[in-house]
């Protein structure tokens, strides 16, 4: 067990299924102090049963990130419970893959508030904890996507997971020295995230994409890599993705 997870206090988002899952239950084995958050609270509370049932320590709420009001009662539930927040892991996301040409208006913008608004949510809540601490870690999940643009129809995911490496780059930038900051950028990983598509085209592209995909614990095990470092040191971008694949 690494003491510098069993000491931490970690905020996981989209923790219901997928990597944020895997994710809670690695780092919860790792004796990590785990607020959860997704809007499912049937699943998150099946989780946390499950964790606690192993000695760990969590609590859940039930949070929609693209709700700025919920990001900032999850941030205060941490403080509340557990009287600090170490690591706060902005992972909720939703990648609908269609042409622009279909014009998902409605989708376009359910992304941006999932994948880009729901990260500075997420940093504007923590970030004053942080700055009070003189202490803290960001980690944002981007994709391959944010690296590469996923064509086709990937163009509008492919750019608030851009926008999500960009805002790290910056937000490292502006607050390095106490506060570090990571984006883990994953390749094809099993989540629920292929099934974000209603482009029955696209759906069935993605779905064939994702039949390379490597476990969600692949990421879990990254996140804890970035989060195990001394303070010194600031692991600022893991990209990752199975072997096999050429994107």
């Amino acid at each position: 067990m690494s003491t510098n997870i069993a000491s931490k206090v970690v905020v996981i988002t989209g923790a219901s299924s997928g990597l944020g899952e895997a994710t809670a239950r690695h780092l919860g084995a790792a004796g990590a102090s785990l607020v959860l958050a997704a809007r499912r609270g049937d699943r998150l509370a099946t989780l946390a049963a499950e964790i606690r049932a192993k000695g760990g320590k969590v609590e859940v709420v039930v949070a929609d990130v693209s709700r700025r009001a919920d990001v900032e009662a999850l941030v205060q539930k941490a403080v509340a419970s557990f009287g600090r927040i170490d690591v706060m892991i902005n992972n909720a996301g939703l990648m609908a893959i269609a042409p622009m040409s279909e014009a998902k208006v409605e989708e376009w913008e359910r992304m941006i508030d999932i994948n880009i608004k729901g990260v500075l949510y997420g940093i504007a809540a923590a970030l004053p904890v942080f700055q009070k601490q003189g202490t803290g870690h960001f980690i944002n999940i981007a994709s391959v996507a944010g690296v590469k643009v996923f064509s086709p129809g990937g163009t509008v995911y492919s750019g608030t997971k851009f926008a999500v490496r960009a805002i790290s780059e910056g937000l490292r930038h502006e607050t390095g020295g106490a506060i570090r900051t990571t984006v883990i950028s994953p390749g094809a990983v099993d989540s629920e995230l292929k099934l974000g598509s209603s482009h029955a085209q696209s759906a069935k592209v993605v779905g064939e994409f994702y039949q390379q995909a490597i476990p969600a614990d692949s990421v879990a095990r990254a996140i804890a890599y970035a989060i195990e470092q001394p303070a010194d040191v600031d692991i600022n971008e893991i990209v990752l993705r199975p072997t096999v694949q050429e994107f």
